[in-house]
């Protein structure tokens, strides 16, 4: 089996079993998509991409008996809040998933806060479909009280809890609360991570309708993926876990 273990970028393949071995490592970042991993990627920080989520369970085991500090939730995010706009942050009070809550770590919070200005401290919903239309994004903040959605939070919560690792979650919005994601951004999530180009054209040539949605999305996630390059560059080695663990 392949071992391998991210520092510039990519997403963790053949993980079950992996011997965890870097700079003092001590967080594990879990994210979506691998654009996402590239920017997450740095000194003492294991990437692994939504792909692997089964894997995931070994890894923190793995991870925590050998030193690992904490596991963060960290990409892009649908706004469930309507005051929240793309490239707005919200780092995570509390995890929601179906009627279970989960606190993140204060101190940890609490130092993402300070280093990222004007970010919205509130809840975060994890979900294991995306959420696409404006109707069920109210809906959810109605239900739950969550300023916004990802598809990541609460894997990481679980195995935070289970394995006795420091928790936060940090994400940018891509989609506000009144943006409908169309079907061909849905489609253009593959599996592995990256983007499925082609599922994208043959969706948008089947239903041009969508184009200009689908043009603002894109618009969209130029603007939040500049805000996950510069908040990152901010935090520095271990998501700023080792400034006070």
């Amino acid at each position: 089996m392949t071992e391998m273990m991210l520092s510039d970028g990519g997403c963790v393949g053949d993980v079950a079993g992996f011997a965890l071995k870097y700079q003092r490592p001590i967080v594990i970042a879990f994210v979506g998509m691998a654009f996402e991993a590239k920017i997450a990627a740095g000194p003492g920080v294991l990437v692994v991409c939504r792909n692997n989520r089964r894997d995931l369970a070994a890894v923190a085991g793995s991870a925590a008996r050998q030193g690992y500090r904490g596991i963060i939730s960290f990409g892009v995010a649908g706004g469930l809040a309507s005051n929240l706009r793309t490239g707005d942050w919200v780092v995570a009070s509390h995890i929601v998933e179906s009627r279970v809550t989960r606190s993140t770590d204060a101190v940890w919070s609490n130092s993402l806060l300070g280093a990222i200005a004007g970010a919205s401290y509130a809840p975060i919903l994890g979900v294991d479909a995306p959420v696409a239309e404006p109707t069920m994004k109210r809906d959810l903040h109605r239900a739950t009280g969550a300023a916004a959605v990802d598809m990541e939070s609460h894997v990481v919560a679980r195995l935070a809890a289970a394995h006795g690792l420091a928790f936060a979650a940090m994400r940018v919005i891509v989609d506000p609360a009144d943006r409908t994601v169309p079907p061909a951004a849905i489609l253009g999530m593959g599996r592995d991570g990256g983007t499925d180009i082609w599922a994208v054209v043959r969706d948008l040539i089947m239903h041009p309708s969508q184009l200009s949605l689908f043009a603002r999305v894109a618009v969209d996630g130029f603007a939040a993926r500049a805000e996950l390059l510069r908040v990152r560059r901010l935090l520095g080695p271990h998501f700023g876990l080792a400034d006070f663990a």
